[in-house]
């Protein structure tokens, strides 16, 4: 990297980390209706730094009452390329005070880190934006647009809506969507692949009514006996998913350490995995089923009786190559091929998300490439896969099909975003600020 730029870099990062964290202390929590106004605010906040920067902007909506997004343009040399910068400004809930090691909604540095609910999703996202403007200053070499988005963590329903309202306002040659993170502390990477992902309630009813245990047990099977047995169905016996019909593929050449994997995932000592293949084809490039709910009666005060009905939430990340719409048939079938004694079944799709597999060539991917290593002093970025879902990029693809699309973002495995103590790398931070400066260099130098 340039004297001049990482110069530049070191100057602006005081005060893009004193407005991060200014960010953080707003409870943009979309998903609480009592926390509405926070969502207003940080719409506000977000607007007043990118105006301070000199682009043009408006808070819009898809209708009234609706999550407030913000737009804007900043104009570059004639003839240059327009780059559409995205991140959110929604944030996930905080959830259980006691379990953050400092105030969730009071920005805390420790050992390097800012922690925080939104430090690093998504409002570092937003700062690293903002660093890159504030860099490149009047020299801006390209025409940058803008789309900061208020419902990101409750699935982006006007999404679409607003795409179709302020399409020309937004369409641009490369898309850079900063909601993602990188390999590892020191090692950047692109996000070129996302699993999808379905969400259905199965439920079984196998009585009318409740009975006694001791009258009925032995000949009628209750639900809950009936829908663990359906749902032990859905996996081989190495826990890979028996659905038949679910694409798989292979993934990136990368080697995914095995200290990491357990350190990452909190497995407990002398766990075993599930599944087979390498491991990064089992988390980007496989399904995967979940149980994520269960209704039944709770282990306290559960009295000595056949349950009539039971449910569970089934949930399938879905590989790059498959559909949600073939997903949801595939469960649907299996789920009827296996439903045990007669039970009677009724599921309910809950929703759905598209995988994505990005075309990681061409001039943006080149520039973005140079940019990164150039950020991370030589060492180049990983072309990584994500096992989970960002269902809102096939809505931009859809929309502007033309455009190159770039995943990047500020997370590393320690990020523990939407848990508690989120937190940022701030060296890293200050990397990706850089990075995204050089980006919009060469996408203006390319051309």
């Amino acid at each position: 990297m340039s004297h001049e730029l990482r110069s530049k870099v070191r100057d602006v990062f005081p005060g893009v980390r004193q407005d991060l964290e200014d960010l953080v202390r707003i409870q943009s929590v979309s998903a609480d209706p009592e926390r509405l106004d926070q969502v207003e605010r940080s719409a506000e906040a977000t607007a007043a730094l990118f105006a301070a920067e000199g682009v043009d902007v408006e808070i819009v909506r898809a209708f009234d009452g609706a999550p407030p997004a913000v737009v804007g343009e900043k104009k570059g040399p004639e003839g240059a390329p327009t780059v559409l910068l995205y991140a959110h400004h929604d944030v996930q809930p905080e959830n259980d005070h006691a379990d953050w090691d400092s105030p969730p909604w009071e920005p805390t540095e420790r050992d390097g880190r800012l922690y925080g609910r939104g430090a690093a999703d998504d409002k570092a996202g937003i700062m690293a934006h903002i660093g890159a403007l504030r860099v490149l200053g009047d020299d801006l070499p390209v025409t940058v647009r803008l789309f900061i988005e208020g419902e990101e963590e409750v699935a982006s329903a006007t999404l679409p809506q607003l795409l179709e309202q302020f399409q020309e306002r937004l369409a641009a040659d490369v898309i850079v969507i900063a909601d993602s993170g990188n390999w590892d502390i020191g090692v950047p990477a692109l996000t070129t692949s996302l699993r999808g992902l379905i969400r259905v309630d199965v439920e079984l009813r196998t009585l009318t009514h409740a009975v006694h245990s001791g009258m009925w047990g032995g000949l009628a099977p209750d639900a809950i006996m009936a829908l663990v047995r359906l749902l032990n169905s859905l996996w081989h016996e190495d826990g890979s998913p028996a659905v038949a019909g679910l694409h798989s593929g292979p993934a990136a050449d990368v080697e995914y350490p095995e200290e990491r994997l357990r350190a990452e995932s909190g497995a407990i000592d002398g766990l075993h995995w599930v599944g087979t293949g390498p491991a990064v084809e089992r988390l980007w490039t496989q399904p995967a089923i979940t149980v994520t709910g269960f209704d039944a009666p709770k282990v306290a005060g559960a009295s000595n009786t056949l349950s009539p009905v039971a449910r569970a939430r089934v949930t399938i990340r879905i590989a790059p190559g498959d559909t949600s719409a073939n997903a949801v048939a595939r469960l649907e079938e299996h789920l009827r091929a296996h439903v045990p004694w007669g039970a009677e079944l009724s599921t309910t799709v809950v929703d759905t998300g598209e995988p994505i597999a990005l075309p990681a060539d061409g001039p943006a991917y080149d520039a973005a490439r140079a940019a990164f290593t150039e950020a991370w002093d030589g060492t180049a970025p990983v072309d990584m896969g994500v096992g989970g879902s960002i269902p809102f990029i096939a809505e931009f693809l859809e929309a502007f099909p033309q455009a190159s699309v770039l995943v990047t973002g500020v997370e590393d495995p320690d990020t523990r975003a939407h848990g508690a103590n989120e937190g940022l790398h701030l060296a890293e931070f200050e990397r990706v600020v850089a990075a995204e400066a050089l980006l919009l260099r060469n996408l203006g130098a390319r051309g």
